[in-house]
């Protein structure tokens, strides 16, 4: 795709400067580590002038497009888009670079994300303007006037959540520039689907849709005056119901499909009741319909699915989008599944010119097939993974783990996981359970797993692969209306671990449970700790279509976390709007919602302070009661009372919903934030907040963990990301930088041996001690780091001016070959603000007549203490840090010694080279200017030591040091005794040719 081992005194943020929100922390980047899986796709489309091209549009990862049939995706909306979630996407017919994108996915399922409107694009995807419609809501269609790029229509379901006025069918006649509403029912009924009649584009179809969402249920459709299709022949200015054949009673989500090649011809599927859902046609424009069919998987979960298509050749072939697949060829009248690389299917969109050129999309991604279905493109290069939360191993690296969404359970390393790793290879397992997780890897064995799949708890094995489910009340919960249930457990149920005991796990229904033995014996220790309200506890789907998946159960508990500083003190929160807490470990408990807080909003996360054990943080999201409003709060007294900490205006936008807060477990007071929309940061645990958004995309962030020093995301789109080393911002510095440089201390760095890093995904970062600097002015050739042993002897200086390279002294004793090492290396930032530079940890190499190679890629350095030393013009800094030995070494037995040793014999391997290269050199300098029998003598001498052009030569003296060089580098371990045999013959073959020369 074109796209540690750390120990920090605790520190706590006392003051607090105003210059943090004019900090810059853009040196500070996310990488994206996968999985390289796709995920929920909700609309693609295509072009026919440019049969490569497709876009794909996400619930949670905005635009994506293809120009080579599907072989590599690129995000095309980042940086542009408000918002990831994708309804619709249009390209002009006539026209390929200009393209419209209407926000906010039609699937109401209860994480969807809101819609901001509309995006328009005039150079094919490279650049977007927002045109309007900010609150239309969910847009279910976009269609443009085949004959007229600036005539466009818009079908807007509305807000997902609450009646809004904006539902209806919009048109603007200028490209965007201003919309008119042509059709409004009510505040309740918005529109799922519009097409225009070809050859006639001011013939209109629209269907109507009466949809919202609830925390406890999905209401699709109403009385049929609230739903149905509509017409209009005149552009829009009148409107009338189509009724004959159509269902006259409920009637639910509508789509529909008009023939290219025959205009009188209209289809649509609809959500009705019993045997009245199905598929209607009609062959004279919608005057009359018939019923071909009403089998049963045309409306399966019709809220989520119902999208009809036809082949633009042939009027009888008909595509459902639901689950599963289904082709008609006879019009509609029978139905065969079609195999696709996943299920939950979305949208299709054909080639006009070769309907056998097809792209397709699911809960999987989106697929292409050059031979009508029967193969598809691959969806392993599409990360817009929608991941549930995160949780880390204890491995070095670390693994990290979750459930993405209509998937399964994965675990992925967080960084090459061996030094022998493909970059740019992805790294994937699952480890159990299902798309709903979450799954957590048991401290102290990373072999085990505790899972949830939808309320069933199970512990998997990665070594034998045997997932064993202990299931607490062991019963299917699925289509039960709550009320009637023993145990009510959401889809993505809490599962938890004692931070101070691996073997005690908890997980919650409406009850506290907790196993000591794997679940084999289960205790409940909690009375209900929800407000199960009454009037909340119904079968889910109204008023057509059951839906009782779990998702809906209301009144359950949604998040359990232990202090990890006390013993027993446990909090919940349930997804109705309930904090509870006990400090005797479930003996009695206490119910600590804030007072203040608005009722039925989901407590997402909890978080207990690590350094008072009366202080935690709570995250509570009510956007599914149409409240997108962020409310993150914090108590000092166990709850007694509340302070909200995401007030109107500091700091993080009245829209964007609390998903996450996590608190950093070295320094008080440093306090990290997800949102629907993004990261935010406080440094004064609250009190003020900034973005943290950085590089990352805009998507939801479902979690957080941090992890030996480095941040680790979740998100609802966009799969993992990781923001390797957050110690500067541990630093009390960071909150008043002013004036003076500062350089911040490096944290202690473990010595991996990684591959070099590449720019392939996953976005694996190679091995390096992470140095932050500020700089209150640009320093252009005026800044440079010095890295010093822990003798204060120099092992590396960095500038930030090639010219300085040419002027370092170099002193050579007795061909000992020491020297100052310097050189440049672009990377050095010397920018105003924050910056950052990846010291490789590599210590002078050999020589090379090539200045660019020249004493470059030297051995790592030993584990021990260092200093670096921060110059910037005549101002000196300096900052100790420690470099670590690989705890996978330690446990082989590698120890300091072995590799310190290791180390003294690779430096006499490099000076050998070092003394042969430039022994080399000099010679073919000499050979240059000699004639006759002393030139033919050192061209004899010449031919012992370098290699003959041409294919497999025979190697001659330097390539067998280099070698030697070669075996010896890039591992540690106890020298080999043919190693150090060779080396003294090496030396003697180099000094027998020395003396034949009178260099």
């Amino acid at each position: 795709m074109k796209s540690f081992f750390r120990h920090f005194a605790v520190a706590s943020f006392v003051c607090f400067s105003s210059s943090l929100f004019s900090q810059d922390f853009s040196a500070l980047e996310y990488r994206t580590i996968g999985p390289s899986r796709g995920g929920r796709v909700t609309t693609v489309t295509g072009t026919p002038v440019l049969p490569g091209t497709f876009y794909l549009g996400a619930s949670g990862a905005g635009v994506w497009k293809t120009d080579d049939y599907g072989t590599s995706w690129n995000n095309v909306s980042d940086g542009f888009f408000d918002t990831p979630s994708i309804g619709a996407i249009e390209v002009a017919i006539n026209d390929p670079n200009i393209v419209y994108v209407g926000t906010g996915s039609d699937g109401l399922r209860s994480n969807i994300i809101s819609g901001k409107g509309v995006y328009k694009s005039i150079d094919a995807g490279k650049t977007w303007n927002h045109i309007g419609l900010a609150k239309a809501g969910q847009i279910g269609a976009v269609e443009i006037d085949p004959t007229n790029n600036n005539i466009v229509w818009v079908a807007a379901i509305g807000d997902a959540f609450k009646a809004n006025e904006e539902r209806g069918i919009y048109k603007t006649i200028d490209g965007g520039v201003s919309w008119e509403k042509m059709l409004h029912i009510s505040n309740t009924t918005g529109f799922a689907d519009l097409e225009l009649l070809p050859g006639n584009p001011n013939v209109v179809y629209a269907a109507a849709w009466k949809a919202q969402r609830t925390p406890w249920t999905i209401i699709s459709g109403g009385e049929n005056k609230e739903g149905g299709i509509y017409k209009s022949v005149n552009g829009g200015k009148d409107w009338i119901k189509l009724e004959s054949g159509l269902p006259k009673g409920l009637i639910g989500k509508i789509d529909l499909a008009v023939s290219a090649v025959d205009s009188s011809i209209l289809y649509a599927v609809i959500e009705a009741p019993g045997d009245e859902g199905g598929v209607y046609k009609s062959v004279d424009q919608g005057k009359t319909f018939v019923q071909t069919s009403n089998n049963k998987g045309l409306v399966n979960r019709p809220f989520y699915y119902t999208n009809i298509e036809l082949d633009p050749t042939n009027p009888d072939i008909v595509y459902s989008n639901a689950n599963p697949l289904l082709k008609s060829i006879d019009g509609g009248k029978n139905w065969t599944m079609m195999s696709v690389p996943h299920g939950d299917n979305h949208d299709i969109w054909l080639n006009p010119n070769n309907p056998e050129l097809l792209i397709q999309c699911n809960d999987g991604g989106a697929n292409i097939s050059h031979n009508g279905g029967k193969t598809w493109s691959s969806q392993f290069n599409q990360p817009t993974a929608e991941i549930y939360q995160v949780a880390v191993d204890d491995q070095y690296p670390y693994w990290i783990y979750g459930a993405q969404q209509d998937n399964t359970t994965i675990a992925i390393p967080s960084s090459a996981p061996s030094g022998t790793s493909v970059q740019g290879t992805q790294v994937m397992i699952e480890v159990g359970g299902c798309e709903t997780g979450p799954s957590i890897p048991k401290p102290g064995n990373h072999n085990i797993v505790y899972n949830n799949c939808k309320g069933r708890f199970s512990v998997y094995n990665k070594i034998t692969g045997v997932g064993r489910e202990y299931s607490i009340g062991a019963s299917n919960i699925y289509g039960h209306n709550p009320k009637d249930l023993k145990y009510r457990f959401q889809r993505v149920a809490p599962v938890h671990v004692s931070p101070h005991d691996p073997d005690v796990v908890y997980m919650g229904s409406q009850y506290v449970h907790k196993t000591r033995n794997d679940g084999v014996i289960w205790e409940t220790i909690s009375p209900d700790l929800t407000a199960f309200e009454a009037d909340k506890q119904v079968n889910s789907g109204s008023p057509i279509t059951r839906d009782i998946t779990g998702e809906e159960y209301y009144s359950t508990i949604y998040s359990i976390r232990e202090s990890k500083i006390k013993k027993d003190l446990i909090w919940t929160g349930s997804n109705d709007g309930v904090v509870s807490l006990t400090q005797d470990g479930g003996q009695t408990w206490t119910n600590v919602t804030p007072k203040k807080l608005l009722k039925g909003g989901r407590v997402e996360s909890i978080e207990p302070s690590q350094f008072n054990p009366a202080t935690a943080y709570i995250s509570v999201d009510r956007h599914l009661l149409g409240d997108p409003t962020p409310y993150f709060y914090k108590t000092e007294d166990y709850g007694k009372t509340w302070e909200l900490l995401s007030t109107a205006t500091n700091g993080i936008p009245s829209d964007h919903t609390a998903k996450v807060l996590r608190e950093d477990p070295k320094t008080a007071g440093l306090l990290f934030a997800g949102t629907e929309y993004g990261m935010f940061i406080s440094l004064n645990d609250g009190k003020d907040w900034k973005s943290f958004q950085q590089n990352l995309p805009v998507t939801p962030i479902t979690d957080i963990i941090i992890k030996r020093g480095d941040l680790v995301l979740s998100t609802m789109g966009r799969g993992f990301w990781v923001l390797d080393n957050i110690t500067s911002l541990r630093n009390p510095d960071v909150a008043t930088l002013s004036n003076s440089p500062v350089l911040f201390k490096p944290d202690n760095t473990i010595r991996y041996r990684t591959p070099r890093r590449s720019k392939g995904f996953p976005d694996y970062p190679s091995t390096g001690v992470v140095i932050d600097y500020y700089l209150p002015k640009e320093g252009k050739n005026d800044v440079q780091l010095e890295i010093l042993d822990a003798n204060k002897q120099s092992i590396a200086t960095i500038v930030s001016d090639s010219t300085k390279v040419k002027s370092t002294k170099e002193e050579v004793d007795n061909m000992s070959l020491s020297m100052t090492f310097s050189y440049f290396d672009n990377k050095l930032e010397t920018k105003k603000g924050i910056n950052r530079f990846q010291w490789d940890m590599r210590q002078k190499g050999a020589w090379s007549d090539k200045e660019s190679r020249s004493y470059k890629n030297g051995p790592i350095v030993p584990p021990g203490m260092y200093t670096v030393k921060l110059i910037v013009g005549k101002e000196t800094y300096e900052q100790p840090f420690e470099i670590v030995v690989d705890p996978r070494l330690a446990e082989e037995g590698i120890d300091e010694t072995i590799i310190s040793e290791h180390l003294a014999f690779e430096k006499k391997v490099l000076n050998l080279l070092t003394e042969a290269r430039k022994f080399q050199s000099e010679l073919e300098a000499e050979i240059k200017i000699s004639k006759g029998d002393k030139k033919q003598s050192l061209e004899t001498v010449l031919k012992l030591i370098k290699n003959e052009e041409g294919a497999y030569p025979q190697q001659m003296l330097v390539p067998q040091i280099a070698y030697l060089s070669y075996i010896v580098g890039g591992v540690d371990k106890i020298p080999g005794n043919e190693e150090v045999e060779r080396l003294k013959d090496l030396q003697q073959q180099l000094t027998a040719l020395k003396s034949q020369t009178e260099l």
